[in-house]
């Protein structure tokens, strides 16, 4: 994999809400055996590279759905599409029916972030849903982006049990087939629970936080045969990271608040 930056203001969730869940050895033979995506890539439709040695400087950008692309760069697409963002009202006024509701009616939000969670609980639900999220990725493809990365795939992890994570993977199946039709490959975003579902669901390559910290980089890198971003927020772990991981993975070091190049406090790292 090539050195990645990610650099959209609100990319990079620097709360885990994901459960640690032991990393287990890799099989032998486990790169080969990954299944291909039920939709397939056409032609056009690029996969991150896969290297054994990332060369110098970054390669990859992730970038907001509402920021324009890097030239010359593998660029993936950032889109809430599980949650709505805290500053959007549009959800409440025009799809009122599409939040998921408490028992007394009112929106389940995600504590950490203020993010209304979207209803994937139905089919019909989600069917109404990708008529509002598949637009974007539909932009993120005109905007001449290769990938899209949907996040909050792990929101059933806060829906107070009205959301399952099978129902997280139907909404998933959903985006995979709108990406691959708009010839972009599609990122599976953390959540190890999914990696047995992920060729059935369609995802292409990952981007994960912290699996050095929380034991799950090996997990990855056998289902996405090394295809993984992975980011650190701890020096610590990307160090450790860099020794175990750095001639496989693309691995990043980056402050929590995500801050622009420059910017007091910024921090970027590479290996």
């Amino acid at each position: 994999m090539t050195a990645a930056d990610h650099s959209a203001s609100r990319l990079l969730r620097t709360g885990r809400h994901l459960r640690a869940l032991p990393a287990a050895s890799p099989p032998a033979g486990a790169s080969s055996a990954v299944p291909a995506p039920p939709y397939a890539l056409r032609p056009t439709a690029r996969r991150p590279h896969r290297s054994a040695a990332p060369p110098a400087g970054v390669r990859a950008v992730s970038r907001d759905r509402t920021a324009k692309p890097a030239p010359g760069r593998y660029n993936v697409c950032y889109v809430n599409a599980f949650q709505a963002q805290p500053d959007d009202g549009s959800w409440e006024d025009d799809h009122p029916e599409l939040l998921l509701r408490d028992e007394h009616g009112d929106p389940v939000i995600d504590e950490d972030w203020d993010e209304p969670l979207l209803d994937i609980s139905t089919s019909a639900k989600r069917a109404a849903l990708m008529e509002i999220v598949g637009p974007w990725i539909d932009g993120c493809a005109k905007a001449g982006y290769d990938a899209v990365e949907p996040d909050n795939l792990d929101s059933y992890e806060r829906s107070d049990g009205k959301l399952t994570a099978g129902h997280a993977a139907a909404f998933a199946r959903l985006l995979a087939r709108r990406a691959h039709q708009r010839q972009l490959a599609i990122a599976q975003k953390n959540t190890t629970d999914l990696l047995p579902q992920h060729g059935r669901i369609g995802f292409d390559f990952a981007v994960v936080e912290e699996c050095t910290r929380y034991k799950e980089c090996t997990d990855f890198a056998a289902a996405y045969a090394n295809r993984v971003f992975v980011i650190e927020y701890r020096k610590q772990d990307f160090t450790a990271a860099c020794r175990a991981w750095g001639k496989k993975l693309s691995l990043t070091l980056r402050d929590r608040e995500v801050r622009p190049a420059g910017a007091k406090g910024s921090l970027r790292r590479y290996c």
